[in-house]
C-alpha cells in the first residue's frame, strides 16, 4: 500500500516515528506530513485565516525511504496538503500513533481521528491508531500499538474497507504478550462533570481550563469496555451522521409540509 502518515501529537512524536520505521521495513511506500507541534483536541478544524506552511524535515529523523514534512497547520490541513500536493498517489491514510485514547465521545474532538476522517473524505482507506496511555504511566508501549496497526493494515490490504468506512483502533498500554485479544466494537459513551475549571491568573482575572472529570458508561461491545478489559478495540466508523430513524418518522408525520405551511411558504 501507499500510505500517508500523520498524527496530532506533532511530527517528531515517538508514536509516529515507531510506526514509520515499521512501514519502511515492510516495504510499503509512505510519506509523513505531521503538525509542527502538539495539536491534540483540534478535531476536524482547518486553517482558513492565514496561509499554511510546510517544511521538509532534515534527513535522519525518519527512515531514508520516507519523505517527511512539518506543517504549521492542523492534522486535517496535513492530510489535505499531503493528498493534494505531496503524496497524491497515497491510497491509505494512517493517523497516529496517538499518545492517549480516542474513544467514546472523544472521537469528535480528536485531531487523530479527524485526520483519518479527512483521508476518508478524500476517497482513501483510513485508519486512526491510539495508544491508551495515561499521563502518569511510567512507560508507553508504542511498539504494541505499532504491531497492532501493522496487523490491521495487512488485513485491509487484503480486505479493503467499503466506501465511506474507516477504522478507529485503540490499544491498551500493555506489552503485547499481556494484551488479551482484539474486539470489534461500537463507539462508547462518556459523561463529563465539572468540564470547565475556573482559575485566577497572576493579575486576578478569571481563566478557564476545559478539562474536568470523565466517566465511561459500561456498554457491552463498546470501545472503552474492550480496552478496560485489556483488549484492542477496533471500531468501524463513518461520516454520515444522519439519524435515519428520525428522518423516516419526520417524513411520515409530514413535518416538512407542516413547517412549510407554518412559514407560509410556496403559496
Amino acid at each position: 500500500m501507499k500510505i500517508l502518515l500523520t498524527n496530532d501529537d506533532g511530527v517528531i512524536s515517538q508514536g509516529i516515528q515507531i510506526i514509520s520505521r515499521m512501514l519502511s521495513e515492510k516495504g510499503w511506500l509512505a510519506a509523513v506530513v505531521g503538525p509542527d507541534r502538539e495539536r491534540s483536541g483540534s478535531g476536524h478544524s482547518i486553517t482558513v485565516d492565514r496561509p499554511v506552511r510546510v517544511h521538509p524535515l532534515d534527513p535522519g529523523i525518519f527512515a531514508p525511504a520516507i519523505p517527511a514534512y512539518s506543517c504549521d497547520g492542523t492534522p486535517t490541513d496535513c492530510v489535505s496538503i499531503g493528498l493534494s500536493l505531496l503524496f497524491p498517489s497515497a491510497d491509505c491514510v494512517v493517523s497516529g500513533i496517538n499518545q492517549g485514547p480516542n474513544m467514546s465521545d472523544d472521537v469528535t474532538y480528536s485531531g487523530t481521528v479527524c485526520a483519518a476522517m479527512e483521508g476518508l473524505m478524500c476517497g482513501r482507506q483510513a485508519v486512526a491508531v491510539s495508544l491508551c496511555a495515561k499521563t502518569g504511566d511510567s512507560f508507553r508501549h508504542n511498539m504494541t500499538a505499532a504491531l497492532v496497526a501493522m496487523a490491521v493494515l495487512e488485513y485491509i490490504e487484503k480486505n479493503p474497507l467499503p466506501a465511506g468506512a474507516m477504522l478507529n483502533v485503540n490499544v491498551p498500554n500493555l506489552l503485547m504478550k499481556n494484551v488479551k485479544g482484539v474486539r470489534i466494537t461500537h463507539r462508547g459513551k462518556r459523561s463529563s462533570r465539572n468540564k470547565v475549571i475556573t482559575m485566577k491568573d497572576p493579575h486576578g482575572s478569571d481563566t478557564y481550563w476545559i478539562a474536568g472529570d470523565t466517566e465511561d458508561e459500561y456498554e457491552e461491545g463498546g470501545d472503552t469496555n474492550a480496552v478496560n478489559d485489556g483488549c484492542v478495540s477496533v471500531t468501524p466508523m463513518q461520516l454520515d451522521m444522519t439519524h435515519y430513524d428520525l428522518l423516516v418518522e419526520m417524513r411520515s408525520r409530514d413535518v416538512d409540509g407542516k413547517l412549510t405551511k407554518s412559514l407560509k411558504l410556496g403559496s
